[in-house]
């Protein structure tokens, strides 16, 4: 059964009302929790439908959500009068000049990349490759005198050798060991 059979087919007056009067009548200036105003209906009209709670729960996100009830910090209260309407979310939107009338309204842009048109000829710059070259960072030129250099070994003095060094850090230098001979 939905909410709204269960409170025309019961004697008890429709939950809004219920609920209202609740409100009134606990007159709490923070407002009043759902348990507060469901033990004044329970106090009040005895005899409530099994799905009570759940009853409840729905008139008062109802009622909330149009404006009859607002909730602040956990409880319901009814709206001030003289308070300015609540804002929603976000920067409000700037107000629109008019327009006049006769004028006729494009829609507006859509968003993203335009579609490319497939009847349109290919361009001069897809034809031709562009300005010759080709794509991307050129590859290094190595100046090579020695006809078979070696990359993994690098040389033990650099200046004086025509090789190129090998990549990465070179090994560190090793003091050479002499032989000690031990007299007995």
């Amino acid at each position: 059964m939905a909410a709204e059979e269960v409170n025309k087919l019961s004697p008890l007056p429709p939950y809004p009302e219920m609920i209202m009067k609740a409100v009134e009548a606990l007159n709490d200036a923070n407002g009043s929790n759902k348990s507060a105003i469901s033990s004044y209906i329970e106090s009040t009209y005895g005899d409530l439908p099994s799905g009570h709670s759940a009853l409840l729960t729905h008139f008062l996100n109802k009622m909330k959500e149009s404006g009859e009830l607002v909730f602040l910090k956990n409880n319901y209260m009814k709206p001030d009068p003289n308070a300015p309407p609540k804002r929603g979310r976000g920067r409000p939107p700037k107000p629109k000049a008019p327009v006049p009338p006769g004028t006729v309204v494009s829609p507006p842009r859509p968003r993203g990349r335009p579609l490319k048109d497939p009847d349109a000829p290919p361009s001069a710059a897809k034809v031709s490759g562009g300005s010759g070259r080709p794509r991307g960072r050129p590859p290094k030129k190595i100046a090579r005198s020695d006809p078979s250099p070696s990359l993994a070994a690098p040389s033990a003095s650099p200046v004086s050798s025509g090789r190129p060094r090998g990549r990465g850090r070179p090994p560190k230098a090793k003091p050479q060991l002499t032989e000690v001979g031990v007299e007995s």
